[in-house]
Protein backbone atom coordinates (compact mmCIF):
# COMPACT_ATOMS: atom_id res chain seq x y z
CA UNK A 1 0.00 0.00 0.00
CA UNK A 2 1.35 3.45 -0.64
CA UNK A 3 2.66 5.41 2.17
CA UNK A 4 0.95 8.43 1.61
CA UNK A 5 -2.01 6.48 2.07
CA UNK A 6 -1.28 5.18 4.92
CA UNK A 7 -0.20 8.30 6.47
CA UNK A 8 -3.68 9.81 5.39
CA UNK A 9 -5.43 7.04 6.84
CA UNK A 10 -4.04 7.35 10.14
CA UNK A 11 -4.19 11.06 10.33
CA UNK A 12 -7.74 10.65 9.70
CA UNK A 13 -8.15 7.89 12.16
CA UNK A 14 -6.62 10.10 14.89
CA UNK A 15 -9.12 12.84 14.05
CA UNK A 16 -11.85 10.95 14.46
CA UNK A 17 -11.02 9.89 17.86
CA UNK A 18 -10.02 13.14 18.70
CA UNK A 19 -13.60 13.64 17.75
CA UNK A 20 -15.08 11.17 19.16
CA UNK A 21 -13.67 12.27 22.64
CA UNK A 22 -14.16 15.70 22.57
CA UNK A 23 -17.92 14.84 21.80
CA UNK A 24 -18.25 11.95 24.68
CA UNK A 25 -16.63 15.10 27.11
CA UNK A 26 -18.41 17.58 25.86
CA UNK A 27 -22.20 15.82 25.92
CA UNK A 28 -22.25 14.59 29.87
CA UNK A 29 -18.76 13.57 30.98
CA UNK A 30 -18.16 17.13 32.20
CA UNK A 31 -20.49 19.64 33.22
CA UNK A 32 -21.02 22.86 31.68
CA UNK A 33 -20.81 24.40 35.24
CA UNK A 34 -17.53 22.83 35.41
CA UNK A 35 -16.29 23.90 32.29
CA UNK A 36 -16.88 27.71 32.52
CA UNK A 37 -15.89 27.95 35.97
CA UNK A 38 -18.81 27.61 38.08
CA UNK A 39 -19.20 26.15 41.20
CA UNK A 40 -19.53 22.32 40.20
CA UNK A 41 -22.73 20.59 40.89
CA UNK A 42 -23.60 18.59 44.03
CA UNK A 43 -23.33 15.23 44.08
CA UNK A 44 -26.43 13.54 43.55
CA UNK A 45 -27.84 16.26 40.92
CA UNK A 46 -29.00 14.59 37.85
CA UNK A 47 -26.42 14.55 35.11
CA UNK A 48 -28.75 14.89 32.06
CA UNK A 49 -32.18 16.42 31.35
CA UNK A 50 -34.11 13.68 29.97
CA UNK A 51 -37.13 13.70 28.01
CA UNK A 52 -39.62 11.10 28.80
CA UNK A 53 -41.75 10.41 25.88
CA UNK A 54 -45.85 10.94 26.67
CA UNK A 55 -46.11 7.14 26.22
CA UNK A 56 -44.41 4.53 27.17
CA UNK A 57 -45.01 0.51 25.61
CA UNK A 58 -46.61 -1.97 28.10
CA UNK A 59 -42.94 -3.58 28.04
CA UNK A 60 -41.01 -0.69 29.23
CA UNK A 61 -44.13 0.67 31.45
CA UNK A 62 -42.92 -2.48 33.51
CA UNK A 63 -39.35 -2.21 32.62
CA UNK A 64 -39.83 1.35 34.51
CA UNK A 65 -40.67 -0.08 37.57
CA UNK A 66 -38.17 -2.46 37.44
CA UNK A 67 -35.43 -0.04 36.62
CA UNK A 68 -36.65 1.91 40.09
CA UNK A 69 -36.26 -0.47 41.91
CA UNK A 70 -32.72 -1.86 40.56
CA UNK A 71 -30.95 0.82 38.85
CA UNK A 72 -32.64 4.25 39.91
CA UNK A 73 -30.75 4.37 43.38
CA UNK A 74 -27.00 5.07 41.64
CA UNK A 75 -28.24 5.93 37.74
CA UNK A 76 -31.11 8.20 38.87
CA UNK A 77 -34.59 9.31 37.87
CA UNK A 78 -35.29 8.46 34.19
CA UNK A 79 -31.90 7.26 33.87
CA UNK A 80 -30.26 10.20 33.72
CA UNK A 81 -27.20 9.61 36.07
CA UNK A 82 -26.18 11.46 39.28
CA UNK A 83 -22.80 13.34 39.85
CA UNK A 84 -20.49 11.66 41.69
CA UNK A 85 -22.56 8.54 42.24
CA UNK A 86 -23.13 6.66 38.16
CA UNK A 87 -23.34 7.87 34.83
CA UNK A 88 -26.55 8.96 33.18
CA UNK A 89 -27.84 5.74 30.59
CA UNK A 90 -29.48 8.32 28.18
CA UNK A 91 -26.49 9.31 27.23
CA UNK A 92 -25.02 8.76 23.43
CA UNK A 93 -22.46 6.40 24.87
CA UNK A 94 -24.91 3.92 25.86
CA UNK A 95 -26.43 3.64 22.11
CA UNK A 96 -27.50 0.35 20.79
CA UNK A 97 -24.71 0.93 18.18
CA UNK A 98 -21.91 1.28 20.96
CA UNK A 99 -23.94 -0.58 24.14
CA UNK A 100 -25.94 -3.60 22.76
CA UNK A 101 -28.62 -4.80 24.80
CA UNK A 102 -26.31 -7.64 25.87
CA UNK A 103 -24.04 -4.88 27.32
CA UNK A 104 -26.85 -3.88 30.10
CA UNK A 105 -27.41 -7.66 31.00
CA UNK A 106 -23.88 -8.66 30.95
CA UNK A 107 -23.73 -5.31 33.27
CA UNK A 108 -26.44 -5.69 35.70
CA UNK A 109 -25.42 -9.02 36.24
CA UNK A 110 -21.94 -9.61 36.36
CA UNK A 111 -20.84 -5.94 37.00
CA UNK A 112 -18.77 -3.85 34.97
CA UNK A 113 -14.88 -2.45 34.89
CA UNK A 114 -14.90 1.05 34.26
CA UNK A 115 -14.17 2.56 31.22
CA UNK A 116 -16.10 5.60 29.99
CA UNK A 117 -16.53 7.50 33.34
CA UNK A 118 -14.56 7.88 36.56
CA UNK A 119 -17.22 6.77 38.88
CA UNK A 120 -15.40 3.47 39.19
CA UNK A 121 -16.37 0.17 38.72
CA UNK A 122 -20.61 -0.90 38.54
CA UNK A 123 -20.91 -3.77 40.84
CA UNK A 124 -24.06 -6.51 39.86
CA UNK A 125 -27.24 -5.26 40.91
CA UNK A 126 -27.39 -6.80 44.30
CA UNK A 127 -31.07 -8.64 43.73
CA UNK A 128 -30.87 -10.66 40.20
CA UNK A 129 -33.20 -9.51 38.30
CA UNK A 130 -34.56 -12.08 35.66
CA UNK A 131 -33.98 -12.28 31.43
CA UNK A 132 -37.79 -10.32 31.54
CA UNK A 133 -37.16 -7.88 34.12
CA UNK A 134 -33.79 -7.04 32.14
CA UNK A 135 -35.72 -7.32 29.32
CA UNK A 136 -38.18 -4.81 30.33
CA UNK A 137 -35.39 -2.25 31.64
CA UNK A 138 -33.58 -2.67 28.51
CA UNK A 139 -37.24 -1.41 26.72
CA UNK A 140 -37.22 1.46 29.00
CA UNK A 141 -33.90 2.77 28.86
CA UNK A 142 -33.84 2.65 24.93
CA UNK A 143 -37.37 4.26 24.78
CA UNK A 144 -36.13 7.05 26.58
CA UNK A 145 -32.69 6.91 24.79
CA UNK A 146 -34.74 7.22 21.25
CA UNK A 147 -36.87 10.19 22.66
CA UNK A 148 -33.65 12.07 23.45
CA UNK A 149 -32.52 11.58 20.15
CA UNK A 150 -30.11 8.51 20.91
CA UNK A 151 -30.98 5.43 18.57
Amino acid sequence: MNKGLIGVLAVAAIAAAGWYWSETRSSGATSLATRSGATAPAPGAPMAQVVVPAELSAQAQQGEIFYTAACASCHGTDAAGQEGIAPPLVHRIYEPSHHGDMAFVLAARNGVRAHHWSFGDMPPVEQPLTDGELAAIIAYVRELQRANGIS
